[in-house]
């Protein structure tokens, strides 16, 4: 159960991911987390209200509020690093976050077997290979490690914080809501402040319609990675289910390759393969 439902985490994110790259080449990337997480929360708020999950409110949708907050100065510092670069740098470098739930999961006294601690490395491994390192060639600014250090970072921290933002599901739909009204939030006031700085917020020929669906599609696929993540954390160790959901690099990489016909390096193709045997190790662990 942990396996598949943290599976499912890796395939939805790497596809909101790929969905949201493709998307911000023609659009400002804060404006499609802003518009993706405001429909995802629209979607969520109809389902709050015809599941009466408000019911479920209490002290733990501050683990929830918590992430809202956190998630979108991960993904603004990810950007930025981005487009400081190298790419090849720091897209592997940004798989790091994993540490953190790991190392609650440890915290709290999980102890994972010789085959489960075989896969973690296994797979880690494959998750960095498959960014695609770049080994050498264009050098690296310090602005641009410590950023995507500080958004690896902040990436694991909302992975820990909304698997304790629920216990039943119903609660998990207030908890996603409620995570994505601050998304929203947050986002929206970095937004304006970027604006006031003359940082345009909409591309030239004005607000995207045509892109709808896809937004609407990033922000579903995020909200249900979110939510499939808390199944696998909840139903096995956090240790397992934090680095099998941590592999979605392994897919935006595969779907750039099939959908945009990207040629794979010869390192992106071992780290897929390494990323799919710590995956059997961890499954059969």
């Amino acid at each position: 159960m942990t396996a598949l439902f943290a599976l499912a985490t890796s395939l939805l994110w790497g596809l909101a991911d790929f969905g949201g790259g493709l998307l911000t080449r023609r659009t400002p990337a804060l404006t499609v987390v802003v518009v993706s997480q405001a429909i995802a929360a629209v979607v969520l708020g109809v389902i709050v209200v015809f599941t009466g999950a408000w019911s479920e409110t209490g002290d733990q949708l501050w683990f929830a509020a918590a992430a809202g907050v956190v998630g979108p100065i991960a993904l603004i510092c990810f950007y930025k690093a981005l487009a400081l670069g190298p790419m090849g740098v720091v897209s592997p470098l940004g798989t790091v976050g994993v540490a953190v739930p790991v190392g609650v999961g440890l915290f709290l006294g999980e102890r994972p077997g010789l085959t489960q601690v075989a896969g973690i490395a296994v797979a880690v491994l494959g998750m960095v290979l498959a960014g695609g390192p770049q080994l050498r060639g264009a050098p690296v600014q310090r602005q641009a490690i410590l950023l995507t250090l500080v958004a690896a970072f902040g990436f694991g921290t909302v992975f820990a914080l909304i698997a304790e933002a629920s216990t039943t599901t119903t609660g998990l739909f207030l908890a996603l809501f409620v995570q994505r009204v601050v998304n929203v939030g947050a986002g929206g006031l970095a937004l304006y402040a970027s604006s006031r700085r003359g940082v345009a917020a909409l591309p030239e020929g004005g607000f995207p319609w045509r892109s709808l669906p896809a937004l609407g599609f990033v922000g579903l696929a995020d909200v249900a990675a979110n939510g499939t993540y808390v199944v696998a954390a909840h139903h096995g160790p956090v240790t397992v289910a934090a680095v099998l959901a941590s592999l979605y690099p392994v897919v935006t990489a595969l779907a750039a390759r099939g959908i945009l016909r990207e040629r794979l390096r010869a390192v992106q193709a071992a780290g897929a393969g390494l990323a799919l045997v710590g995956t059997l190790l961890l499954a059969t662990g």
